[in-house]
């Protein structure tokens, strides 16, 4: 009997910090007239996976890498099979390049400049949206 109790207890106690930990920090972001809903990748740990071993992304969403300081960054896509197109972003906000990437490679997209953010959307978002480099991103986290 108290075995059953401990093992309740401790289920109760990790279950919802479990889940809490699962769901991922979500901001909006603003380019031009269109809204992303973007992930937050904040750390060392979910900047490593990424978008990796996901399905499918929804329209308008996608991930924010954010990293401790500009710096250039370099992507590939291990274990990522969606489509994805990236926006490189400077710590103004200013999209500095974009790049397609495509699923399973392990080419190395490197970014020309030191840049603060990645955003990770569907392939094709960006010129679907005719949204370049130049354009500004508001994102919260500048604030």
């Amino acid at each position: 009997m108290k075995i059953k109790y401990f093992i309740c207890c401790i289920l109760f106690i990790l279950i919802p910090s479990f889940t809490a930990t699962v769901k991922a920090e979500s901001i909006l972001i603003q380019i031009k007239d269109i809204t992303i809903t973007a992930e937050v990748a904040n750390t060392p740990g979910k900047r490593r996976v990424g978008l990796m071993n996901r399905k499918s992304l929804e329209e308008n969403t996608g991930m924010l890498f954010v990293f401790e300081k500009e710096r250039y960054v370099k992507f590939w896509m291990k274990n990522t099979s969606i489509p994805l197109s990236i926006a490189y972003i400077n710590k103004s906000g200013v999209i500095k390049e974009i790049h397609d990437l495509e699923p399973y490679s392990l080419k190395q997209v490197n970014s020309s400049y030191p840049v603060l953010y990645a955003l990770e959307v569907n392939q094709g978002f960006f010129e679907k949206n005719d949204i370049k480099a130049g354009d500004s991103a508001d994102i919260p986290l500048l604030k």
